[in-house]
């Protein structure tokens, strides 16, 4: 039986949510963000309880199939850009036509239907997270940043930074205290 969970975005919320399947005696065959493959083809006697304890680390057991498709569309791009910078290369609408194997007209309109707002915006508030992210580790350069998030230009960048928080990437660097948003709350 597939299950798909709402906000599970990293790794860590991937080991979260098996030890809560774990604790309820199911078996989990396979993760990924989103969505978890168990053996058990009946879980009714433990789907409240389930979802109850999924709640209480801010994750949401989903039924509906147009949530279960906005979501693994967002798991698809927080993917994309904070694990597998390589796709960054493929255009996005190919991309997440590709992976869910729909018209990307159809994934934009349901996804603005269910969220309110864009795929593209959401792209680009998940790429502004990780450069702030890259940007507060002091690691990289704005220019190797760009590079490996494959921006067109530092210029690009940077004035695409400054649109979303208001601060350019230098002022955001000296900002004390960052203002770095929760992937799942974005």
């Amino acid at each position: 039986m597939e299950l798909f969970v709402k906000n599970m975005v990293c790794d860590r919320c991937l080991m979260a949510v098996k030890n809560e399947f774990n604790k309820l005696g199911l078996t989990v065959l396979s993760m990924e963000l989103g969505k978890i493959s168990i053996q058990e083809e009946d879980i009714s006697s433990v789907k409240e309880d389930l979802a109850q304890n999924l709640e209480s680390l801010g994750f949401e057991l989903m039924v509906d199939k147009k949530t279960q498709t906005v979501e693994r569309i967002k798991n698809l791009i927080v993917e994309m850009i904070h694990q597998n910078n390589e796709n960054l290369r493929t255009n996005l609408s190919q991309y997440l036509a590709e992976k869910l194997d729909k018209d990307y007209n159809s994934l934009s309109s349901l996804f603005r239907e269910v969220e309110d707002s864009t795929i593209e915006k959401f792209y680009i508030s998940q790429r502004i997270e990780r450069v702030k992210e890259l940007i507060s580790y002091d690691e990289l350069n704005l220019n190797e940043i760009a590079l490996q998030l494959h921006y067109s230009s530092v210029a690009h960048l940077s004035s695409q930074f400054k649109k979303t928080t208001g601060f350019s990437p230098s002022a955001f660097k000296k900002q004390t205290a960052t203002s770095r948003v929760p992937l799942d709350k974005l």
